[in-house]
């Protein structure tokens, strides 16, 4: 059996999101988001962690920006590698690169509504062409496989610059390599295309036989907006369930409260978590709550974690050295929508913002921090001295 069926439930994980979901982010969240002078001492992390979605080609090709998503820590297991495109032939060869990498698992994203993923017929694309689906899950599904039973990277077709790129790799983790084994695949996608479709599209990716199957509330014509459809999720995941498939729910899932309220609902084995996670690695503490509460059937509410703001200070200045340690500073723009994210819920919370989206480096995130405390708290900054984990 995979990791997946060792999992309590219902799941708890961290959804993929492009941009955002890095190896900074996913190590910030993986360590439990917890400073030692919380109050909750026990480690907060997701169930099960998702790398941003990276195209086959990209990886089959040896690109900066395919390989990137594929960079992960061993603390942030179990890890499963999204992949997107079209091409069934190098959904063969990405799943021996996956496979070679220790990952846990391999995920094919079929819901971004991206238009020029989709667009290209990738992503939610994909729903448009069922028997291209079944064909890429299949040859996935082989190229695990055929690297389980001994099959080497050359012979499955790639190049020797990415065999010696995937070797580079795998010295450059603080891991030992994986055991030759199978992973297990999942799909990721939505209700439809431009309607819902889900229960005809989810009898079709069935067929596949993936062990999990997360849906999106949402069809590709929705992109982001309006409300996710619990509703068509719980008739999906109904169905799915019979095949012996794990369903995890997502979408519009912003509190505690909430994950509790969609789980019962719906009934799916878990769910993930994306949006609410921006800023608020926190949430994960709550995991055992939502379990407990969910085994009561209990529709009381439940506080949230509490999190004050020394400790998101901390968290601020702790996600800006991770930043650092995984990634050269010319690109440290890319970390300032998180340090945005982390300022709310605290008094002059916005002012503190507009200059956090200006910062170039961690030197730059302590003085501000320092600034706000000698300005607003008090001249203490021993609480400004957060190093990454």
């Amino acid at each position: 059996m995979s990791f997946w069926h060792h999992l309590p439930q219902p799941i708890i994980g961290l959804a993929p999101m492009d941009g955002v979901t890095d190896i900074a982010f996913r190590h910030v969240i993986a360590t439990g988001a917890c400073p030692e002078r919380s109050a909750t001492k026990s480690k907060g992390r997701p169930d099960v962690i998702f790398t941003e979605f990276t195209n086959v080609h990209d990886i089959c090709q040896g690109r900066v920006m395919g390989w990137e998503p594929l960079r992960y820590t061993h603390g942030q297991h179990p890890i499963v590698a999204q992949l997107y495109g079209k091409e069934p032939l190098l959904f063969y060869q990405a799943a021996h690169v996956v496979s070679e990498l220790g990952f846990d698992g391999l995920d094919i994203n079929m819901g971004c509504p991206s238009k020029n993923v989709a667009s290209s017929g990738c992503g939610a694309g994909l729903i448009r062409t069922p028997e291209l689906a079944l064909d890429i899950m299949a040859a996935t599904e082989r190229g695990l496989h055929d690297w389980a039973d001994g099959q080497t990277l050359a012979e499955a077709g790639l190049k020797p610059g990415i065999v010696e790129k995937v070797r580079m790799a795998r010295a450059a983790q603080d891991h030992p390599a994986p055991p030759r084994a199978a992973l297990p695949l999942s799909v990721k996608t939505r209700l439809g295309y431009d309607s819902v479709i889900i229960k005809e599209w989810s009898a079709c990716l069935a067929q596949g036989q993936p062990q999990v199957i997360s849906i999106h509330g949402r069809t590709l014509k929705q992109m982001y907006r309006g409300d996710a459809d619990w509703d068509a999720i719980a008739e999906a995941a109904a169905q799915i369930r019979q095949q012996g498939i794990l369903v995890l729910g997502n979408g519009d899932i912003g509190s505690l409260n909430e994950c509790i309220a969609r789980i019962l609902a719906s009934e799916v084995d878990g769910i993930l978590i994306g949006r609410a996670a921006l800023g608020n690695p926190w949430i994960f503490h709550g995991k055992d709550v939502i379990r407990e509460a969910v085994r009561a059937r209990a529709q009381y509410p439940v506080p949230e974690p509490a999190v004050s703001r020394e400790d998101r200070f901390d968290m601020i200045l702790k996600h800006a050295h991770t930043f650092e340690r995984f990634h050269d500073v010319s690109r440290f723009p890319r970390m300032r929508k998180h340090l945005g994210w982390y300022c709310s819920g605290f008094p002059h919370a916005a002012a503190l913002r507009a200059d956090m989206v200006k910062t170039n480096n961690s030197g730059d995130v302590g003085q501000l921090l320092r600034e706000y405390v000698s300005r607003h708290v008090a001249p203490d900054v021993e609480t400004l001295t957060a190093a990454p984990a």
